[in-house]
C-alpha cells in the first residue's frame, strides 16, 4: 500500500517470505505479477526445508509506480531459476562518496566508526546480492582519534543499495547498530555518550547523554535519501497454512479501538535507543499481561489484521529488545557466546558453578566491580520472556531481528547453573515449568528461522534436538507419570501446596504453555517431537474429557497430582480432580447449603448456582456463575482456560484418542474471552 498522498515511481521492496514445504521447489525459482504484468524478482535464498525446498527467502522487488493511497497485490509465481549472479562488491557506492558515520564523545573524548573505511578496510559479508540490490554489512570496535579501540563499544553496519536506472547511486539505505556486548572483556558498565550519525557528511541524527547499558544494543534505520511510504502486508493464510507460525483464529476481526489504543501507547512511549515500550522492564513480575505466549498480543494482532499500526508496533518492539543486559557476543566469532565453545559459561558467578576444571578457567561473564556501574531498569527472565523478533525477522529479513532471535534464545542457556543445563547439552529442564516453555519456544524458533549457511543453525538445531531426546527418554520412555504432565524428573514442578499440603499440586497452565511450545516444534518441522507431543497431549485432553474428572475445572491455577509431598503420582484424572475439589483442611468442599460440590452435575446449572452461593458465603462480589462456565478468569484472552486454549489446539491434531472431543468440549463453554483486542492465545486446530 502506498502510505503517501504522492505517486511514487521505481519504490523498492524487500520483504522476507516463507514457504511451505515443497511450494518453492529446489530447482525452481520465482517471478512476480503486480497490475497484471510481470514483475522481475531478486530472490535471496536463506534457508529450507528437509526437501530441499525453500523454507526462507528475501525477495526485492521495484515496482515501476505507486498511484497516491494505492493499494496493490504483487503474488508470486513459480518460474525456471534464474542463472547464479556475479557478486557485486561496494567499490561503485563507494566511488559515489558514500560513507556513514557513527560519533561517540564518551567523557570527552571522540570515537569513530567509519563504514565506508570498513568497507575498503575490511572482509565485509554479503547479506542480499543480484541485480535489485545488494547489502553488506561490517562492524568494528569505535576508535579514538589516536586510533585505539575502544574495549566495549563497537558499531555495526548493513549498507543496503538499490540499483537503479536513473541514478547511477541509486537508493541506499543504512542499517546502524551499536553495541556493548562483548562477553568477556574485563570491566563491564555503562556508558553514557553523545552519539552523532552523519551520512555522505550531512548529520542525520543526535542523541544527547544516552546511558549505554552494560550487554544491550541499539539500532537505528536511514534512507539518506526518500524513503520508499509503503507498507507491505504478508497474506496471513498462507504464513499460517506454512505453518510457519501457529493456527491463529482467522475469523477473529481485530478492534480497531485496540489497533488505537496500542498505537497511542507506543507513541507516547517515545522509547528511543536504551529504551523498552509497553513491555514489564521487570520479567519476573506475575499476572497475565500482553506479552507472554508463541507470540506476543502485538505480534498477534498483526498478524489476523496486516495493520501497518501493529507491524510498526511489532518490529519496533524488536528493536528495542537490544535495550536489555543479556547480550553476550563473542569477540572471537563475532556471534553469542556458545556453549559448545565454553561449556560452563554462565551470566553470574553463583560458587565455583562456572569453573572449568578441565581447561583450567573460569567461564563466567566478568562482573562489574562496583556493582552500581552496571545499574540497568530492565531484568530479564526465562520464564516471562516475550519472542520478541521471530516474526520481524521472518517478515523483513533484517539481521538485526536474526540476531535478537538468537541472543535470547542463547541467554535462556547461559543463565542457567552449567550443571544443571548439562553443560554443553543445552537443557532447559532445571528453569520453571513456563520458563522451559518459553525457552523451548524461542530456541525451536531460532534454529528453524536461522539462515542455512550460519555458523548458529546446527548449534541451535543440536540444542532442540538434545532437548526433545532428554524430554522423551524422561517422560515418555521413563513413563514418570500416567498424566502426561511435567513433574519433577526434570526439575521442581510440583511446588504448589494444596489440600494434601505443601509440594501436592502444579500449575497445569504453565504446563499448557510447554505442550503448546512442543506443538509448534512439530509444526516447525522437529519431527522427532511428535512422541513428546502426543505423550503431553494426554494432560490437556484428559482434563476435558476424561472419566471422573469434570472439564469446568480443567484450567485450574493449581491441581493436584499426589496425595502427600512423599507420595506417588495419581494414576487418573479423576483422582487428581477429587483431590483438588477439596476444602483446605482436605474435607469435602461444601457451601451454606450443605451440599458438596463434588455431587453437582459438571456443566449444570446446579453446579453453576453452587459456585454462585458459595461466592456469597464467602463475600466475594462477582456475577452468577454461567452453566458451563470455566474457573481461572473465563472472560479474559489471559485467563488460565486462554493458557490452555494453545495446548489443546495442538492436541487436536495429534490424532491420539479423544483429543477432538476435548477440543469440542472446550469450544463449547459458556464464557469465552473477546480475542479481539489481545488475540496471543486465539489459537484453534488445524
Amino acid at each position: 500500500m502506498n502510505k503517501s498522498t504522492y505517486p511514487q515511481y521505481n519504490v523498492p521492496l524487500t520483504f522476507g517470505q516463507v514457504f511451505a514445504p515443497g511450494a518453492f521447489p529446489a530447482a525452481g525459482g520465482l517471478t512476480g505479477v503486480y497490475a497484471g504484468a510481470a514483475l522481475p524478482l531478486q530472490v535471496n535464498i536463506k534457508a529450507r526445508h528437509a526437501d530441499g525446498s525453500v523454507r526462507h527467502a528475501i525477495i526485492t522487488a521495484v515496482l515501476p509506480q505507486m498511484a497516491a493511497g494505492q493499494n496493490g497485490t504483487l503474488a508470486l509465481n513459480a518460474a525456471a531459476a534464474p542463472p547464479p549472479a556475479a557478486a557485486t562488491g561496494p567499490d561503485a557506492l563507494l566511488a559515489s562518496g558514500f560513507d556513514a558515520t557513527v560519533k561517540l564523545t564518551l567523557a570527552g573524548q571522540l570515537y569513530t566508526a567509519s563504514a565506508a573505511e570498513l568497507l575498503r578496510g575490511t572482509a565485509y559479508q554479503t547479506w542480499l546480492s543480484g541485480p535489485m540490490v545488494n547489502e553488506w554489512q561490517v562492524s568494528a570496535p569505535f576508535k579514538s582519534a589516536a586510533g585505539v579501540n575502544h574495549p566495549h563499544l563497537s558499531a555495526r553496519f548493513a549498507i543496503r543499495s538499490y540499483r537503479s536506472s536513473s541514478d547511477a547511486r541509486g537508493k541506499v539505505r543504512v542499517d546502524v547498530t551499536v553495541e556493548n556486548n562483548w562477553a568477556y572483556e574485563p570491566a563491564p558498565k555503562t556508558f553514557t555518550y553523545d552519539a552523532e550519525v552523519l551520512i555522505r557528511g550531512k548529520s542525520i541524527y543526535n542523541i544527547a547523554a544516552l546511558p549505554h547499558y552494560h550487554h544491550a544494543r541499539w539500532r537505528k534505520v536511514f534512507w539518506p535519501e526518500l524513503e520508499p511510504s509503503v507498507h507491505i502486508k504478508h497474506d496471513t493464510a498462507y504464513l499460517i497454512a506454512a505453518k510457519a507460525v501457529p493456527n491463529y483464529d482467522q475469523s477473529l476481526t481485530i478492534s480497531p479501538d485496540a489497533l488505537t489504543t496500542m498505537k497511542t501507547a507506543w507513541d507516547t512511549a517515545k522509547a528511543g535507543p536504551m529504551g523498552m515500550a509497553m513491555v514489564d522492564k521487570y520479567m519476573p513480575a506475575t499476572g497475565g499481561r500482553p506479552d507472554i505466549g508463541l507470540n506476543h498480543a502485538w505480534g498477534a494482532m498483526y498478524l489476523l489484521s496486516m495493520d501497518e499500526r501493529a507491524k510498526e508496533v511489532t518490529v519496533g518492539l524488536s528493536d528495542l529488545s537490544g535495550s536489555w543486559p543479556m547480550h553476550y557476543r563473542d569477540r572471537n566469532t563475532g556471534q553469542p557466546v556458545s556453549i559448545f565453545e565454553y561449556p560452563y559459561v554462565r551470566d553470574v558467578r553463583i560458587s565455583s558453578d562456572s569453573y572449568n576444571r578441565a581447561l583450567n578457567r573460569w567461564e563466567d561473564m566478568p562482573q562489574c566491580t562496583p556493582a552500581i556501574e552496571c545499574k540497568t531498569p530492565y531484568t530479564p527472565e526465562t520464564a516471562h520472556h516475550p519472542s520478541f523478533s521471530y516474526l520481524p525477522y521472518l517478515v523483513t529479513g533484517d539481521t538485526y531481528h536474526l540476531d535478537e532471535l538468537h541472543f535470547w534464545a542463547n541467554w535462556n542457556l547461559i543463565t542457567q547453573n552449567p550443571a544443571y543445563r548439562r553443560h554443553a547439552t543445552g537443557l532447559v529442564m532445571s528453569h520453571q515449568v513456563r520458563g522451559q516453555a518459553w525457552s523451548l519456544r524461542s530456541l525451536t524458533q531460532a534454529a528453524y528461522i536461522a539462515p542455512d549457511d550460519h555458523p548458529l543453525k546446527g548449534y541451535f538445531n543440536k540444542i532442540v534436538d538434545n532437548n526433545v531426546d532428554w524430554y522423551t527418554a524422561t517422560y515418555v520412555t521413563g513413563n514418570s507419570n500416567q498424566l502426561g504432565f511435567l513433574d519433577n524428573s526434570g526439575g521442581s514442578a510440583v511446588v504448589y501446596g494444596g489440600p494434601g499440603g505443601p509440594k501436592t499440586g502444579m500449575a497445569p497452565w504453565q504446563d499448557d504453555f510447554f505442550t503448546s511450545s512442543v506443538g509448534q516444534a512439530y509444526e516447525l518441522g522437529f519431527t522427532k517431537s511428535k512422541t513428546l507431543l502426543d505423550w503431553k497431549a494426554r494432560f490437556p485432553v484428559g482434563r476435558m474429557t476424561a472419566p471422573g474428572y469434570c472439564w469446568v475445572d480443567g484450567a485450574e491455577y493449581a491441581l493436584s497430582v499426589r496425595a502427600t509431598a512423599t507420595s506417588p503420582y495419581f494414576t487418573t484424572f479423576g483422582q487428581a480432580w477429587q483431590a483438588t475439589v477439596r476444602a483446605a483442611d482436605n474435607t469435602d468442599l461444601v457451601n451454606s447449603t450443605g451440599q458438596r460440590y463434588v455431587d453437582q452435575p459438571c456443566g449444570s446449572q446446579l453446579q453453576a448456582d453452587w459456585r454462585t452461593q458459595r461466592d456469597r458465603d464467602e463475600k466475594r462480589a462477582r456475577a452468577p456463575w454461567l452453566a458451563g462456565e470455566m474457573t481461572g478468569y473465563a472472560s479474559s484472552p489471559e485467563g488460565f482456560p486462554a493458557n490452555m486454549q494453545p495446548a489443546l489446539a495442538m492436541a487436536a491434531s495429534t490424532g491420539i484418542p479423544n483429543a477432538r472431543a476435548a477440543w469440542d468440549v472446550f469450544a463449547r463453554r459458556a464464557l469465552k474471552p473477546d480475542y479481539t483486542k489481545r488475540p496471543q492465545f486465539a489459537i484453534v486446530p488445524r
